[in-house]
């Protein structure tokens, strides 16, 4: 597949995924009241508008402006890398939500890495925008884990004590 082209597909369904994110935090009002959940929303959101956007800037800066590309993942990786951060240290020792937390911050970091320094990815058979491309995949394949994590834990917890069943 033509790099233009998975960016396009990864953005838009990123996009998506932000929309349907909202869809489901707006049928759940009690998640916003709590502070501590009101965070892990905002993470989830997060875990998809970020790569959403890199999708974007990987597809205005492409192979021919690749400054564009690789300046914007730096600077949301690290975006992403703080909050995810933030939210790890106020983690309620759950392992499976610490574990998915540690991997999307060293996937952010790996990020910004292959931003700062193209030439590494040729020693994966890479080009850099590539090994980008594989970190935006795992960020969301956690960002589902987080979600399904959530959604049937700490969400479905909080919906239980709001409607009293």
């Amino acid at each position: 597949m033509d790099v233009s082209t998975f960016y396009a597909l990864f953005s838009a369904t990123c996009f998506t995924l932000v929309g349907l994110w909202w869809n489901v935090v707006q049928d759940h009002a009690e998640w916003m009241r709590d502070p501590a959940l009101r965070r892990v929303v905002g993470g989830i959101y997060l875990s998809f508008l970020l790569p959403a956007l890199m999708g974007l800037f990987a597809q205005v800066g492409g192979t021919e402006q690749p400054q564009v590309w690789r300046a914007a993942f730096i600077a949301l990786a690290v975006v992403g890398c703080v909050c995810t951060l933030r939210l790890l240290a106020r983690a309620r020792g759950d392992r499976f939500v610490t574990w998915q937390q540690g991997g999307a911050a060293l996937l952010y970091v790996l990020i910004a890495v292959v931003g700062a320094f193209p030439g590494l990815a040729p020693h994966l058979g890479l080009r850099p925008i590539q090994a980008a491309a594989l970190g935006l995949i795992a960020l969301i394949v956690l960002g589902h884990a987080l979600v399904w994590r959530f959604m049937a834990g700490e969400g479905r917890a909080a919906e239980e004590v709001a409607t009293g069943y």
